[in-house]
């Protein structure tokens, strides 16, 4: 083999190998759809209902106060916490997460995200001073915590974990992963912080 076969070889094997390792560490894109601050949670065991509907306005109609109202993937989405008993609505009632773990604060911050990215991409190790709720619209999500790896596939929901456990969020399927995520945090501490897995 000659010297110049060989050296293109061997740039060509390097530039595949810096290409994948680009593309394994590409970012989650994260996006915050909706929020609002309250001051109390619904009593008895949390759960988040998810439910579509026709209209924004019809969604805002349905809302209660515990609700937030987002659009994604060409939908108009309710997100509503509260203890599994949401009354019948104008909605079509997609999911029900939970339970949801509780948390003690002086003022609450209701929040969701849109999380999206290529296969491999990855958020970087932190924690929330709440809990964090799952629903995959498409792809495969994998939430890597201290003690194990959460998969959520397509059409699928996870309650996730507590406050201030460290946890990395990664597109892990075969195809571009798009999920919702529902937050119940302390809105007085910072909404993420750097963490470490060990």
């Amino acid at each position: 083999m000659s010297t110049s076969l060989l050296s293109r070889l061997v740039i060509g094997v390097a530039t595949c190998c810096l290409q994948a390792i680009a593309a394994a560490h590409e970012p989650l894109l994260i996006k915050p759809l909706a929020e609002k601050k309250v001051t109390e949670l619904p009593t008895g065991q949390l759960t988040w209902t998810i439910e579509t509907f026709d209209s924004v306005a019809l969604a805002d109609a349905a809302a209660g106060p515990w609700s937030l109202t987002v659009q994604s993937a060409g939908k108009v989405w309710l997100f509503s916490l509260g203890n599994g008993d949401r009354p019948p609505s104008a909605g079509t009632k997609v999911a029900q997460v939970g339970p949801i773990p509780r948390i003690s604060a002086k003022t609450y911050l209701l929040r969701i995200n849109d999380a999206s990215g290529p296969p491999g991409s990855v958020t970087p190790i932190h924690s929330h001073p709440g809990s964090e709720a799952f629903f995959v619209l498409s792809g495969e999500q994998s939430i890597r915590s201290s003690t194990k790896v959460m998969k959520v596939t397509e059409g699928h929901t996870e309650p996730g974990q507590g406050a201030e456990n460290a946890m990395e969020v990664s597109s892990s399927g075969t195809t571009d992963l798009h999920a919702l995520v529902m937050f119940v945090v302390d809105a007085d501490k910072p909404f993420s912080s750097p963490a470490k897995l060990p």
